[in-house]
């Protein structure tokens, strides 16, 4: 009997399998189905709107670098935030995909044109601010626009796709597409582009253009993917062979932006990882008791890695040692490890040592001791507010002034404080009110007033030893 209902059994459990996973497979693309609610002809007519470049948005455009160069060479990320935030640089950008997947070929060269004017206008405004401008120092936030990272490419990937699902949506989301503006980030680049131009620093202002083009380059291709995706209807032309030569054109504009952006992605992340497990190779492996590496550096495109260390010299085998490590290492074998010594002197790189490491040890201790002041500081403004506190405990002096203002219509300020009284036997501490009373009042009536507030301020606050003075 059980060999005879083993087979039953076991086809009702994979039937029962099977159906919890179409259950499952029916809810998870009931949740991340976006087909449905998708407007084509709005989000068509939204694209399209915003890719214009004339009146209103060319002035939004200039304020908005102006207001992105101000918050650079201030350093200011709230400012340099708000200048996002308003910039129509994305439209065009957005177009750009947008009318590939579609094939319209009228709309991609409006985005083209309009995004051309918009990338020109915003370097020359930010060149012409950057050229009077009086500061003209290195900020950190124009030192990060300098070179793109992974996580930029990361960032406007998925940025990207985020905005363009944003605005296919019924009812576009506003909060989206602002966030997408502030984290893709595509103002400040162009800013630094004219910092670097208005200085003379090519290699700035070549580094910026690519992180810019870079940012452009992957919205417009996560644009693309998902407008192919959300299946978006194909123009349509009379002519059956400009259609076809459309099409073919936009598949050579899609491939073109494709490869480089593949290969710029491969290229940024072998980079990234480089950087990456060279750093955690000199944390984990040079060790040597008594020394201590206080500053290494890497560079990708020689596959060189510099270490400085101060200390005990470490033995040339050992060094060899850590050579032979690093080139063992996967996607490392190329690197060559240079060790520089404090003790070395016949060191190509000793005046390095004794000037830009110092320096930079300096700078440490400098920051260090300027933070240790600034705690004592705020510590001793707190003390002194706990002391005020303290001293003044026991008097509601808001509450009284108040009371006293409704009293006594005359006095324009009043002030409190515990007074130390001595006759040189004995210490007392009196409190003791000064109140500064409208000039116009004659002197017998401040003075008659001044003892009825003193009568009051003793019945108020029941204190039979108190002080009340009037002030010039």
């Amino acid at each position: 009997m059980e060999n005879n209902n083993a087979p039953q059994v076991q086809q009702e459990e994979t039937a029962t399998g099977r159906s919890v996973l179409r259950e499952i497979a029916s809810f998870l693309k009931e949740l991340l189905d976006i087909h449905e609610d998708t407007d084509r002809d709005t989000t068509m007519e939204i694209v399209k709107r915003d890719i214009s470049f004339k009146g209103h948005n060319a002035w939004i455009l200039v304020f908005s670098i102006f207001v992105a160069s101000i918050g650079l060479n201030v350093s200011s990320t709230a400012v340099v935030i708000g200048a996002m935030l308003i910039s129509p640089l994305m439209g065009p950008i957005v177009g750009v995909g947008f009318s590939v997947a579609i094939n319209d070929v009228d709309t991609l060269k409006r985005s083209l044109v309009n995004l051309g004017v918009m990338v020109g206008l915003s370097v020359l405004t930010a060149y012409l601010y950057f050229l009077v401008s009086p500061i003209k120092e290195e900020t950190p936030e124009l030192v990060a626009r300098t070179y793109p990272t992974i996580l930029d490419v990361l960032v406007a990937i998925f940025g990207g796709t985020a905005l363009i699902i944003a605005k296919t949506k019924k009812g576009a989301i506003a909060s989206v597409i602002m966030g997408v503006a502030i984290a893709t980030a595509l103002m400040p680049p162009l800013c630094t582009v004219g910092y670097g131009l208005a200085i003379g620093n090519w290699e700035y202002a070549g580094g910026a253009l690519y992180l810019f083009s870079i940012n452009s380059v992957f919205i417009a291709l996560s644009t693309f993917v998902v407008s192919k995706l959300l299946r978006f209807p194909l123009v349509k032309y009379a002519n059956s062979k400009r259609r076809k030569n459309t099409a073919r054109l936009a598949s050579l504009i899609a491939i073109l932006v494709m490869i480089p952006s593949i290969i710029l992605f491969v290229n940024l992340l072998s980079e990234q990882v480089f950087l990456s497990k060279t750093k955690d190779f000199v944390q984990q492996v040079i060790q040597y008791p008594g020394a201590e590496v206080v500053k290494f550096s890497q560079d990708y495109k020689t596959k060189i890695v510099d270490i400085y260390l101060i200390g005990k010299p470490v033995p040339q085998e050992e060094i060899e040692q850590w050579k032979a490590q690093i080139r063992a290492e996967k996607e490392l074998e190329h690197t060559v490890l240079r060790v520089h010594q404090g003790s070395d002197q016949s060191s190509e790189m000793a005046e390095r040592l004794s000037t830009e490491v110092k320096a930079g040890i300096l700078e440490d201790l400098y920051l260090k001791n300027q933070q240790v002041v600034e705690d004592k500081d705020a510590r001793i403004r707190l003390l002194e507010q706990e002391l005020m506190r303290y001293r003044s405990s026991g008097i509601p002096f808001e509450s009284i002034t108040k009371e006293a203002k409704i009293n006594y219509r005359n006095i324009e300020q009043m002030s409190y404080a515990n007074n130390l009284v001595t006759n040189f036997s004995e210490i007392d501490t009196v409190p003791t009110f000064n109140v500064r009373w409208n000039k116009s009042l004659s002197r017998n009536s401040r003075e008659a007033e001044m003892n009825k507030l003193k009568q009051w301020l003793q019945v108020r606050l029941s204190l039979d030893t108190l002080s009340v003075q009037a002030v010039n």
